[in-house]
């Protein structure tokens, strides 16, 4: 019981399902962690405590009538705060929706509540997902547990936090532009962005409506399955949402890489500098060792990805935060004398500098005369960075880069946007071709800080990436490191 954390998901509920231990149990043994180390790390903006308990006694009454057990029977899970749970606070990381109660779940998270998953709390996010470090919340800093002075990444860094100090069992984030992963591989730990439409959007508050997808967040690759077996299915309410049922993943795994080709941009990659680029050229010599042959591929396109974000992913968030006026959603200010003073005032009391940064910029790339220069330009090489990466996976299964040109950075230390906004230049390309990619830790540097692999494939490939992550994983099993201070 002392130990049940460095269990693995799939392990934690395979022992509650026997009979093993109780749901409380299990529950008890999490709140406890979470108590103990959440009021350093920051990652959980609240905490279910008595629900958490409740739904565990249930599922112990659920087993001793020997009724079915759902796929997540007994896992302790975290939702990032710009998800809906029904009757419950979803603040975004915004003061401007600090007292917005949910009126229903999200699809992702009926799912998981139908298969008997235990919510535990909400997790710390950059306010409307809008950062990179997690310090842009409203709320709280996370902290890498790692290095309690970094940042855990952003904007899911609650939940990589949370994971990596297993806190919990299994978390969910969202990736508009790299959301999921480079948190994950700043806390060493795996995370998985599906195929755009692979898991329904109903219920996440909208960042970049073609861009944002929920995604699971894992100390193993397993689970992050597990949770995808759950959660990736179609939904009606979602427009988006992929006709496509769930896919069995778990029973496809295995170890090796035999036949796999794996295509490197090397050129776009040439920049990579330090023990990054060291552990990439090792991991790639892993994939070599599990029967994979590496080839070059010309993505060299990739290197406008960023400009090509942030003019679509600023102007969706222009469109979709226009809603939050003081009037239809959010906190309104009492000093307003008029209709235009309480979206004038409301606005500016509520939003973050980041969130007005980014619609202040979306609203001029949409604005009259420059449309054409910005908006429409940047939606066409979004469309050729689709086509490279079509025409690499001709001759390719995978692609493999670092999630990230860095480790984690300490906290405060890029105050200029455009440094920030450059960290998340490895992980945005998969975000604009709509493709499934995982990052999967790869090795630690000599600041004790994790480093991690990115391997992206085509779409509705999902499963196939997550097979590979898998075989990865075994080369460099660092879920069975723990951050100092966490055992």
């Amino acid at each position: 019981m002392n130990q049940l954390h460095t269990k693995s998901a799939l392990a934690i509920r395979n022992l509650f399902v026997q009979g093993e231990i109780s749901a409380v149990e299990i529950v008890s043994h999490y709140l406890e962690r979470i108590h103990k180390y959440n009021p350093d790390l920051q990652a959980f903006l609240k905490i279910y405590d008595d629900q958490a308990l409740k739904k565990a006694a249930l599922l112990d009454e659920k087993r001793a009538q020997k009724k079915p057990l759902g796929q997540m029977a007994g896992l302790p899970i975290g939702i990032k705060d710009n998800t809906h749970i029904q009757g419950e606070i979803t603040t975004c990381g915004s003061k401007f929706l600090e007292h917005y109660r949910a009126p229903f779940s999200a699809t992702a998270v009926r799912l998981m509540l139908e298969e008997d998953a235990i919510i535990m709390g909400k997790l710390n996010l950059d306010e409307f997902s809008m950062g990179a470090s997690s310090e842009n919340s409203a709320y709280m800093t996370t902290k890498n547990p790692w290095n309690t002075e970094c940042t855990p990444g952003g904007s899911s860094g609650g939940s990589a936090a949370a994971i990596s100090a297993r806190l919990i069992a299994l978390a969910t984030g969202s990736d508009t532009g790299g959301s999921i992963r480079q948190p994950a591989s700043f806390c060493g730990i795996s995370g998985f962005k599906p195929t755009y439409g692979r898991v329904s959007r109903y219920g996440l508050v909208a960042f970049g409506s073609s861009l944002d997808q929920i995604g699971p967040l894992g100390a193993r690759v397993k689970d992050i399955a597990l949770m995808m077996e759950t959660i990736g299915r179609n939904c009606p309410k979602d427009p988006t949402s992929l006709k496509k049922s769930s896919e069995e993943i778990l029973t496809s795994f295995s170890t090796d890489m035999k036949g796999k080709v794996i295509g490197v941009p090397h050129k776009l990659l040439e920049d990579l500098k330090g023990e990054v680029k060291t552990d990439f050229q090792d991991s790639l010599k892993r994939m070599e060792s599990l029967g994979a042959t590496l080839v070059d591929v010309d993505l060299d396109i990739l290197r406008y990805s960023i400009a090509v974000y942030y003019i679509l992913a600023t102007a969706e968030a222009s469109t979709n935060l226009a809603r939050f006026d003081g009037i239809r959603h959010g906190i309104r200010t009492p000093q307003a004398a008029s209709f235009e003073e309480v979206y004038k005032y409301s606005r500016d009391s509520g939003f973050g500098q980041e969130v007005k940064k980014r619609i202040l910029l979306g609203t001029f790339v949409l604005s009259s005369g420059h449309r054409d220069e910005f908006y429409r330009k940047a939606q066409k090489i979004r469309y050729l960075i689709a086509e490279a990466f079509h025409n690499a996976f001709n001759k390719t299964d995978f692609i493999a880069m670092p999630t990230c040109p860095v480790t984690a950075f300490a906290l405060g230390s890029f105050p200029d946007p455009f440094e920030m906004y450059l960290q998340d230049s490895l992980t945005i390309p998969a975000s604009l071709a709509g493709l499934p990619a995982i990052s999967v830790p790869s090795g630690i540097d000599s600041k004790n800080k994790p480093m991690s692999l990115q391997i992206i494939g085509p779409k509705l490939q999902d499963a196939a990436v997550l097979q590979a992550g898998y075989a990865f994983e075994q080369t460099a099993p660092l879920y069975k490191t723990l951050p100092k201070g966490f055992l």
